[in-house]
């Protein structure tokens, strides 16, 4: 399917930012799964892009002048495999994506929680019990925790986003050595009251299958409707937008994302 998709993302300072430094990993990946038929980025500031260590196609957008406002507007139009294809494995090995991080560091909970989700589990479906058992831990709930929430910290609370969802998921599978990976992207669901960037995780079912695409939001395979912007280790490796400034003192950030079939419906 094609995916005309329109993402912008604004903050608003209260006092003027000297100096600011983003990095963007806002452009879809070059995967066998899909494929940009056309993509444009509108943002102030000087951008340097670069593909980095996970094979994401990344910007560093600079802006050197005194600002309120950053206003990063994207669009373009995505081409999906209309069946399920063999995602890139990337520049790293999978076992690079076993490795805790500070978001998914699994504590003895965490770590009990997943052996208990696939002890008596065939090898195989292994990933699909362990989404199960994820969704049914961390319930979705909005506005309930915070980009910097460890999964060890979700886990406990019980609800969270689908970020968290991906974190509790990716520091389980670790915790019983499935390498998994974090994704951030987009999903077409339809509704155009819906649209939102999105989370979900990828699992490596050994050398024969390679990776799956799983959304544990949603508990189904992450393929068609999903458009891949970034893989990492977890939430900091593939965040949309990550930056640093000096001044400028609090800061407001608002996105507002259009995701449909045509560009007739945006």
């Amino acid at each position: 399917m094609q995916m005309h998709i329109r993402h912008e993302t604004r903050y608003r300072y209260e006092r003027p930012v000297k100096y600011s430094v983003q990095s963007l990993h806002l452009t879809p990946r070059r995967d066998l799964s899909q494929r940009a038929l056309a993509w444009n980025i509108v943002a102030p500031g000087r951008r340097l892009e670069q593909i980095d260590a996970y094979g994401n196609i990344s910007h560093l957008l600079t802006i050197e002048e005194p600002h309120r406002e950053i206003r990063i507007i994207v669009h373009g139009v995505v081409e999906t495999a209309d069946a399920d294809a063999r995602l890139d494995d990337g520049p790293l090995s999978p076992l690079a994506y076993l490795a805790p991080t500070q978001l998914t560091l699994p504590n003895e909970d965490l770590k009990a929680f997943a052996q208990n989700a696939v002890s008596q589990v065939e090898p195989q479906l292994r990933a699909q019990a362990l989404a199960e058992a994820v969704y049914g831990a961390v319930r979705y709930r909005s506005g309930t925790s915070d980009v910097q929430d460890s999964a060890a910290v979700a886990f406990k609370s019980g609800e969270g986003v689908c970020q968290d969802q991906a974190h509790v998921f990716i520091a389980s599978a670790r915790a019983v050595g499935m390498p998994a990976r974090y994704v951030s992207g987009y999903l077409y669901t339809g509704d155009a009251n819906d649209a939102a960037s999105h989370a979900w995780v990828d699992v490596w079912l050994g050398a024969e299958i390679g990776w799956q695409s799983m959304d544990v939001t949603h508990q189904r395979p992450a393929v068609r409707t999903y458009c891949r912007l970034a893989v990492g280790r977890d939430y900091l490796d593939a965040a949309p937008v990550r930056g640093m400034r000096q001044g400028g003192g609090g800061e407001k950030m608002e996105a507002n994302v259009l995701v449909a079939e045509s560009a007739q419906q945006q």
